[in-house]
Formats: structure tokens, sequence, C-alpha cells
């Protein structure tokens, strides 16, 4: 019989019994020696050292030279100029000309050498070029574009957009399923992984040493060695402190490959804000996953964090997958500079032409172009709401734009819900997003948070009709700095469990804001909330 935990909100877990060296261990406390002399935390103070040595080294000059405070001064004031004067968010650049009033100097010389990195560009470039030249690979169903056209033209104007500016088609839906638990996408993937037959493509934020990741190690070391292909992607610093080494060892001894994307290193260099946030799997091409659940116990509760972790996924079957393939191939010679044979790695065609089951497109957002895929997907679902607009995010920090978009669509009528975690993993974070409550119950926008626990869930549903299940959190990091990835649905299927899924948060899980609750917020919340927003865009 496997383990049976409980939560604090007496939300029972179900754990099945390990079955093998890997999937049996437990990750253990770290001692508060081994923090201390950890990579992490060397790395860290390395970061830490760099600031103080900018820091010191021009307030002494500023201090000792009374001519140069003159010269950094105006400095300060040119860059604040220039900072005002470029395409950025107004949100990101204020929090550049606050901190350039009160330290001009240090924060001149800071902005510089951020401003100048000759590195990123290159990483830019690279992906930037490589998915120009693949964009052939990924072309339009003329025939499915031209019926939307004249059946739905709001619709067609975000396939249109997905396609032009992203480079993601949309496909007629053959299968999609969604998960409204980590538990529950955990059980769906085991089941697939085991099926592979050609090739297993994983790309995540977070690959943290446990049971969950222990379970799908045994099965990638089973398949690498019977023959299939099995390739990682894991995030340089989502992951970089947790997975194992003797696992990514162990993986390619077997004859999987696994790459780090972009290494946490101790430099100050802004690519070190451009983090790989997506969560894909792809099975033999036929098979996708995608959504909130990173590889981690918490994620499933057999790790108790938080409270309860509600997290959501979804599953997709047919030729759409074949987005998913392309955005990890074309992240995958981007690192490792190798030339992919695609073909190789394209679904099956379906022996009939499936029945409309609506339209899908899995999409992703890369922080390297000008282009906001994931901020402008979201926006257009708001502004085409008619009814109802339920949103669910971990984290509420948004831009100007999409607030406005969220206030317009109440006042024109739209019931506008947005769901928040009442137990944070962010303290200051939840700071930031309580200080949106007053302003968003003003415009009648009602806002619940999630009782039992952290609900990490990224979704929104429009309507009966429209979904996005994906990475996308309602913050800077994730509009603007993360690589994400989402699927968009139109008249799915699994829109109605989505719906469900909501209906339940709503009526037994939630608790509704009210504007007694905000009154009661503590002072020193209100006040740090003040400092924190001015900083929302760089947290």
């Amino acid at each position: 019989m496997g383990q049976r935990y409980v939560s604090h909100d007496g939300f029972a877990i179900n754990s099945r019994k390990p079955k093998s060296k890997y999937a049996k261990r437990r990750k253990k406390p770290r001692k508060l020696i081994n923090i201390i002399f950890s990579q992490k935390t060397t790395i860290i103070l390395l970061l830490l050292m760099q600031f103080a040595q900018i820091f010191l080294a021009f307030t002494f000059l500023n201090e000792n030279y009374s001519y140069l405070s003159v010269i950094f001064s105006t400095m300060g004031i040119g860059v604040a100029i220039y900072v005002v004067n470029t395409d950025r968010n107004p949100a990101y650049k204020l929090a550049w000309i606050v901190p350039l009033l009160i330290f001009p100097v240090f924060t001149t010389i800071l902005y510089i050498i951020l401003s100048n990195q000759p590195y990123k560009r290159k990483v830019s470039n690279a992906y930037v070029q490589k998915n120009l030249d693949t964009r052939y690979l990924l072309p339009e169903d003329k025939r499915l574009s031209d019926k939307l056209e004249i059946r739905d033209p709001e619709l067609y104007r975000i396939v249109r957009y997905l396609d032009d500016s992203a480079g993601f088609p949309a496909y007629r839906c053959e299968s999609a399923e969604y998960f409204p638990l980590g538990e529950d996408k955990f059980a769906a993937m085991l089941k697939e992984l085991k099926k592979a037959k050609k090739f297993i493509f994983m790309e995540y934020f977070i690959v943290d040493d446990g049971e969950m990741w222990g379970e799908i190690l045994d099965i990638l070391i089973d398949k690498a060695f019977s023959g299939v292909e099995v390739r990682l992607i894991v995030d340089g610093m989502g992951s970089q402190f947790t997975m194992p080494p003797r696992d990514i060892k162990a993986i390619e001894k077997a004859g999987g490959k696994v790459l780090i994307f972009n290494r946490f290193r101790p430099m100050i260099s802004t690519i070190q804000n451009n983090r790989d946030h997506r969560k894909i799997l792809v099975i033999d091409g036929n098979v996708g996953f995608t959504g909130g659940v990173n590889i981690a116990d918490e994620y499933i509760n057999r790790l108790l964090r938080f409270g309860h972790w509600k997290d959501t996924a979804v599953m997709i079957r047919g030729q759409a997958v074949w987005n998913f393939t392309m955005m990890f191939i074309q992240m995958w010679e981007v690192i490792s500079k190798d030339t992919t044979d695609y073909d190789k790695y394209r679904p099956d065609e379906p022996d009939h032409v499936p029945k409309t089951q609506g339209i899908v497109i899995p999409y992703s957002d890369t922080p390297l172009d000008s282009e906001k895929i994931g901020r402008m997907v979201y926006t257009s679902i708001i502004n085409t709401a008619k009814d109802y607009l339920y949103i669910t995010t971990p984290y509420f920090i948004p831009d100007n734009e999409i607030l406005t978009a969220l206030e317009l669509a109440s006042k024109s009528g739209v019931d506008v819900r947005i769901i928040t975690p009442h137990i944070p993993d962010k303290w200051y974070i939840q700071c930031i997003t309580r200080s949106y409550y007053r302003e968003l119950l003003q415009n009648g926008i009602k806002v619940y948070e999630y009782v039992p626990g952290f609900i990490h869930a990224k979704n929104f549903l429009s309507d009966d009709k429209r979904a996005v299940v994906g990475t996308i959190n309602l913050d800077y990091r994730s509009l603007y700095l993360h690589f994400e990835d989402a699927v968009f649905m139109d008249s799915t299927k699994c829109i109605p469990d989505i719906k469900a899924d909501f209906d339940d948060l709503f009526e037994n899980k939630c608790h509704l804001i009210t504007h007694e609750d905000v009154n009661n917020l503590s002072f020193i919340s209100r006040f740090a909330s003040i400092i924190l927003r001015i900083f929302a865009p760089m947290l």
C-alpha cells in the first residue's frame, strides 16, 4: 500500500510505493554547512561582491573628487532621459528612474554595463535567426484559415497573429485532455512515457530530486537503453542546484542527452534574467504536454509546501504536437549548435481526416525579440470576452495595458474573476499582488484566493469557448523576461472540463475577497507594497 499524506486543510493525497532505487529517493534537508559551502551560495556571493565593488568604487570617486560628482550626476540625468525615451514598458522605466535619482553614480554605471552585453546579443541573434530559418517547417493550413476568416473573424485574428508573429500555425484539434491537478498530469505522463518507441523530448524549468523525478528517471534510462532517443533540457537556474549531477550522468550513460539552458554564472549580466520557464514533453511526435507542473514532489503533493499545491496541465495529440516538437528542436539547436533531421520527428499521418473538435495552437514566447506573444494572446482573450473571463495565476503583477483591459472588460459587463494563492511561495509577490485588490474591486472585478494553499496554475477561460493553459504568469518575468509556452484552444472538448474546474474552485476552495478584507491588510503590508510595486518589473 502506498503512503497517505494529509495536508493541514484535510486534503488527502495518495502516494504510490516507489519501485526502484531512483523512485524511492526522497530529497533530504540540507545541513547548514552544506548550504554555506554550496555552489549556489558561492555564485550568489560572487555576484554580490561585483555589485559591492561597483558601488564602493564609484562612491569613493564621487565623494573624493567633486568634479566627478558633477560628471556622474550629469550622466545620471542623461541615462534617465534615455530610459524615458526607450520603447520599454512604463513600469520598467520607473523601476530604473527611481534608483537613478537615489544612487545616480552606481545606477548609471550598472545600467551602462547591463545595456552593453555582447554575449546576450549573440544568443538573441542566434535564437531569432533559428526561428526564422525554421519557419518554413511550420506551414499554415490555408484551408483552415480561410474557413475561420469567414466563420469566426475574431478567432481568425488570433490565429493570424500567432502564425505571423510567433510562427506557430493553428490545427484542427484531434484530442485535448485537461488535468486539474499535477497528480493527474503525472499519472498520464508516466503512462505515455512508458509507451514511447521513437523519442522523448523533455524541457523543464525545475527538475528536483525526489519521488516524482525518480519515477520519471527510471523510465528515461530504460527507454534510452532500449534505443529510444531521449533528450532533456533543463534551465540553468531552476534546475542547476536541484537536479543531481549523477542523474545526468546516468541518462547519458544509457545513451540519452541532457543540455543546461543558460547556466547560472557569477557575472553581472541581464541574460541571467532570461530563464527557460517552459514545461514541454513530447513523445514520439504524437503526444504533447504542457502546463504549470514542473518535475518536483510539491507539484504532485508528495511533498507538502505552502499547503495543498494546485496546478494544471493539458495533453494534446495529433498534428498540433508538431508545434511543440519544433519549439524543443529550435531551443536544442541554439544551445548545442547541432543540426537536426527534422522529418524524423514529425507526427504520424492520421489514417483519416479527424472530425473537428475545435482549434488548438501550441505556441511559445521568447524574451529575445520585440514581440510579446504571451501578453498579446492574453490581451486578445480579455478584449474578445463577452460573458465571462476567468483567470488563475500564482503571481498577479500585471502591466498597465493588461490591467486597463481587465478593467474595461469588467465595466463592459464581462464577469471577470481572478484566482490567486492564499498561501504564497514568495511573501513579497503576494504583497504586490494584494496591492491591486482595491483597484480591481472598485472596477467590479472579483478576486478570489485559493484557501487550501498555493495555486500555481496559469489558466485563462472565456465564454465556454476559449482557453489558454500553459506556463505564462501574469507578471513581468513571464510576460517580458522568460521563455514561455502555452496552448490556445477554441471550442475543444476539454473546455467544459476547464469550466468545471473553475466552478469547483469558486464554490468550494476559494475565498471571495471583499473591501473589508482589503481594509484589514496591515500597515506594514500596505507600506511594503508601495515600495515593492516600484521595483516589480525587476522581481
